[in-house]
This record gives structure tokens, sequence and C-alpha cells, in this order.
């Protein structure tokens, strides 16, 4: 799986593509605790890329989640394709993050 971050506008945007799996769990949470660390809260995550999701990616998105509730910031993920965005509705995490149809609606989100 790639990571990348960049600051767009104040809030902080983390693209995500390839497979988000128990394989690159750790170091996915690295980047992400990175993201938080670097003193932006406000964290809009891309998925266009993510082509799959297991329960260890969603742990960390949720262990990320809750970092970022603690820093009193605001997370909002975009992007995700049918197969990622079903993961989420069977898991019950749709109703734990703010799903948003682009990068524009989640960074007016995060703010």
């Amino acid at each position: 799986m790639d990571i990348v971050r960049e600051e767009r506008d104040g809030a902080a945007v983390v693209k995500l593509a390839g497979r988000f799996d128990s394989s690159v769990a750790a170091s996915a949470e690295t980047e992400l605790s990175a993201a938080l660390g670097a003193g932006a809260p406000h964290i809009a995550i891309d998925m266009t890329g993510l082509d799959y999701i297991s329960s260890a990616g969603l742990r960390v998105l949720l262990v990320m989640a809750r970092k970022v509730q603690q820093a009193a910031g605001k997370v909002a993920l975009f992007g995700l394709n049918p197969n990622v965005r079903e993961v989420f509705t069977v898991s019950g995490f749709d109703t734990i993050f703010s799903i948003q149809p682009d990068a524009a609606a989640a960074l007016a989100q995060v703010r």
C-alpha cells in the first residue's frame, strides 16, 4: 500500500492506495500517527486509490480516529470505491466516520 501525506488548507490529506490489510497495518498506523504528530488534528483521508481494506485496516483507522478525537480534531474519508464502501457499511464504520463524496467536502468537514 502507498501512503502519501500533504498539507492542504490547514488540514492533512492522507492518500491511501492499494490494499490496506494486516501486512501494512503497522506502517500505516505509524504514518497516520505522524500526520497527527505534525500538529494537524484535522485529517481528510483520500481513499480513491484504495482497492481493499481488511479488518486490520479498519482497526488502524479506528485507532487514528480516537487519537484525533482526543486531540479535539476531526477526520473525514472520501473517495471510497463500491467494494470499500460496502466493507464500511457492513461493519458499521459508516456510522463512525464522516464519509464525504470528494476532497472539497471532506476538507470542509474537518475544518
